[in-house]
């Protein structure tokens, strides 16, 4: 269970990345060994960062060329 003061630095960075016009923050919490263990992802489209449709891993596409 995280205390106070891990709760209050996730705050800040959360504060600090809206002012600096982040419109979407998507955050995954993960057992470590690492305390010091962030990762972020950039993505410049709409798409959801991480989603087939932005890594362009799409399975099963098929074109029609018709």
């Amino acid at each position: 269970m995280p205390d106070d003061r891990e709760i209050d630095e996730v705050i800040r960075m959360l504060d600090s990345k809206t002012l600096e016009g982040v419109s979407r923050i998507g955050i995954h919490r993960v057992e470590t060994e690492r305390e010091d263990f962030v990762k972020e992802v950039h993505h410049h489209g709409r798409c959801d960062v991480g989603s087939p449709f932005a890594s362009a891993d799409l399975c099963n596409l098929t074109v029609n060329e018709d």
